[in-house]
């Protein structure tokens, strides 16, 4: 047997201490095992200055973590660099400032539907998941009809995901292919122009002086909607939770607005809508004072890093003046996410119209937030009154 297979394990990722209490368990482990072994997961990396080097180190640490073709997440440069420059150009301020409007939009008719079944909300199925989909969609030029099925479908994802049902995964990949597939195809048929919207601009797209594939294509609007709807909906269940739960923070940003974008980032970092994200060791390397061998999985833990007290002072508290330089909500290095304006301008639309059609809100006493468990991160449930205007 490999001294890979005989590694002892440091931990276990689906213990029911960890399942109850994810940012607990792993600010226990990034102090006590800051770079951990286990069966279930590979080398779990908890410390900020560990995930930093990973995130700057590339070359060691490789992005190419699954068979399936992944643009550009899953690439290395130099490959990496030509597809990440076609992808940029769709989260720059004009397109953003342009989208903002419809972001709006889309918040306040979801907000008129919600208060109109009254006050008591449970956030994440009635609010968050909602809001996800639809700006999701909105951005990508897909139809209102999708709407239901991907919130079905990343449900039964993040299901599949944490009972490693790889049948269903496969099942999954390959009805999600199905709607992208078609979405292109209905574009072909119709000789969309790329201006007509994101999808079809990608069709347009060049590579290598030719246009991007089917499968290109596919592979970058999938990965665009998988970490969409769950981190936004994620993002909205902490963000609003943590506001309902401190009266103080939620008034300093209902009497200035201008606050709410570092509030979002600050709060979002105490924790962290992503769970983590994977690499792959090219070669033996040292980390954290461990023996790390070639071809070996390496998990990011955003959630323990961004709450490490040798990086954040009080680290589990949230300060909206605290400087942001070190916070990995939107990672590091040349794979940083592309989509972090969008993400941001997401947040900030969602909670100013927030606050135009409530007075404040507060969390049901009795009825206390569930957390999320694995691959999920945030809230499975949240119940907020919410006093509409």
């Amino acid at each position: 047997m490999s001294k890979k297979n005989d590694m002892k394990s440091d931990w276990n990722p689906d213990s029911d201490d960890v399942k109850r209490d994810q940012v607990a368990a792993y600010d226990e482990m990034r102090e006590r095992c800051p770079v951990a072994h286990s069966e279930v997961r590979g080398w779990s990396v908890f410390r900020h200055a560990d995930v930093v080097q990973v995130l700057n180190d590339h070359e060691r640490f490789s992005n190419q973590v699954s068979r399936h073709l992944s643009v550009p997440n899953g690439m290395d440069p130099p490959e990496h660099t030509v597809y990440r420059q076609i992808i940029e150009p769709y989260f720059a301020s004009e397109p953003m400032a342009a989208f903002e409007p419809i972001c709006r939009d889309i918040a306040s008719d979801l907000l008129s539907e919600v208060a109109a079944l009254g006050s008591d909300v449970e956030v994440m199925g009635d609010l968050a998941q909602h809001f996800a989909v639809r700006v999701q969609c909105a951005f990508l030029g897909w139809p209102t009809s999708l709407h239901e099925p991907l919130i079905r479908w990343a449900n039964s994802h993040q299901r599949a995901t944490r009972d490693a049902d790889r049948v269903a995964l496969s099942a999954l990949a390959r009805e999600l292919d199905a709607i992208v597939d078609d979405l292109i195809e209905q574009r072909v048929q119709s000789g969309a122009k790329a201006s007509d919207d994101v999808t079809a601009s990608l069709m347009h797209q060049t590579v290598h002086d030719r246009r991007l594939s089917n499968e290109e294509i596919g592979s970058i609007l999938r990965n665009w909607t998988v970490g969409e709807l769950g981190t936004i909906s994620a993002s909205i269940g902490i963000f609003l939770q943590h506001l309902a739960d401190n009266s103080a923070h939620q008034d300093v940003v209902r009497r200035d607005r201008s606050r709410l974008p570092a509030a979002i980032d600050e709060i979002l970092r105490v924790h962290n809508p992503l769970h983590g994200n994977r690499r792959t060791t090219t070669c033996p390397v040292k980390l954290g004072g461990r023996s790390i061998g070639a071809g070996e999985r390496v998990y990011i833990n955003w959630i323990a890093a961004n709450r490490d007290p040798f990086v954040f002072e009080d680290a589990a508290s949230v300060k909206f003046d605290r400087n942001p330089n070190d916070n990995l909500l939107y990672g590091a290095g040349i794979h940083v996410c592309p989509g972090a304006p969008l993400a941001r301008l997401e947040m900030r639309v969602f909670m100013e119209a927030l606050m135009d059609r409530t007075t404040t809100f507060h969390l049901q006493p009795t009825s206390p937030a569930l957390p999320a468990s694995f691959p999920a991160s945030g809230y499975a449930t949240v119940r907020i009154f919410f006093h509409w205007k």
